[in-house]
């Protein structure tokens, strides 16, 4: 009986008029509005939005794992991450050499060290040999579904959720992928390909030869990479490591600092999203403050702490050993 319901309302979704935006669920409406504007069709937009394969499934694991007390957990398994990483390296250097005509161009055009972008691409994917196992669309609309948007954060999330909806049903519509058949395999949070893009950051997504980016293919992940630290943060000139503190020493006395405040930001005083006030470990500090400019651009990317310490230890040992 269930089957021949599904089946029916599938029937009814195919065959309907579809000419506006109307959903019960207003943050529908808000995203189909903001995708017609972009360009698809009201058709396109309702079916995906009414899609029971796209709206009626959620992501458990996702829902779990974005909650608030699982945030201090985050923090210290990316700190575990940082440690063992850092034995990595000599992959890094290795992976530099394999595509080093490609790194060439990359810095050469958009002004990031190639060990910047070595090092993200280790640390979001281990290098493309993480296999993602979550849809990006899945994630989001649970997201966006079940957050009642009460706090700043949920706001945020909120406001997160239906930016990569639209950006991912824009996607599809752009690629003739019809609803049900538009899978983009993510990380838990969304995140997608081997330098693990959200999809409203698909813009910044270039091709290092021919017209259309692919991000599961190393040498569009590198240079889109690098456009994305360019454009977004205005990472343009190579950091001069001669400048640079000795970082494994600097890491460790981040992580003291951070175990001592709750509150403790690598770069920020106060947050920009949020008006969060922080302990800051590099403000007002003139030896750091070269590391810090060049730290904030790296935060573009991703805005944890810890991740960007551990992105710039990384690199950091990997251009030590490429000048050994």
């Amino acid at each position: 009986m269930k089957k021949l319901l599904l089946l029916a309302c599938t029937a009814t979704l195919l065959f309907a008029k579809h000419d506006n935006c109307s959903f019960k669920n207003p943050h529908y409406e808000e995203i189909c509005h903001n995708v017609v504007k972009r360009g698809v069709s009201y058709e396109y937009a309702n079916k995906f939005l009414l899609s029971y394969f796209k709206t009626q499934k959620f992501d458990e694991i996702t829902w779990k794992y974005i909650q608030p007390k699982h945030i201090t957990t985050h923090k210290q398994n990316e700190k575990k991450a940082n440690n063992t990483l850092v034995k990595h390296v000599p992959k890094i250097v290795a992976h530099l050499k394999e595509y080093q005509e490609v790194y060439d161009h990359a810095e050469k055009k958009y002004g990031v060290n190639r060990e910047i972008i070595a090092a993200i691409l280790m640390k979001e994917t281990n290098l493309g040999k993480i296999t993602p196992q979550h849809d990006a669309f899945l994630v989001f609309n649970t997201i966006v579904v079940r957050t009642k948007g009460e706090t700043p954060r949920e706001q945020w999330l909120l406001k997160m959720g239906k930016s990569n909806m639209a950006a991912i049903i824009k996607h599809c519509y752009k690629k003739g992928v019809t609803p049900e058949s538009c899978n983009l395999p993510s990380s838990y949070a969304g995140a997608v390909g081997i330098p693990q893009f959200m999809p409203d950051s698909f813009v910044y997504a270039e091709a290092y030869k021919g017209d259309v980016a692919d991000l599961t293919k190393m040498e569009d992940a590198i240079v889109s990479a690098a456009k994305f630290l360019h454009a977004k943060a205005g990472f343009d000139t190579l950091i001069d490591w001669s400048q640079i503190p000795h970082m494994p020493e600097i890491e460790e006395s981040w992580y003291d600092y951070a175990f001592e405040h709750k509150n403790a930001s690598f770069v920020h005083a106060k947050s920009e999203k949020l008006g969060t006030e922080y302990k800051c470990f590099t403000c007002n500090d003139k030896e750091l403050e070269y590391l810090r400019e060049y730290a904030k651009k790296i935060q573009r990317y991703n805005n944890s702490s810890n991740y960007v310490v551990g992105i710039l230890r990384l690199a950091y040992d990997a251009n030590k050993m490429l000048n050994m």
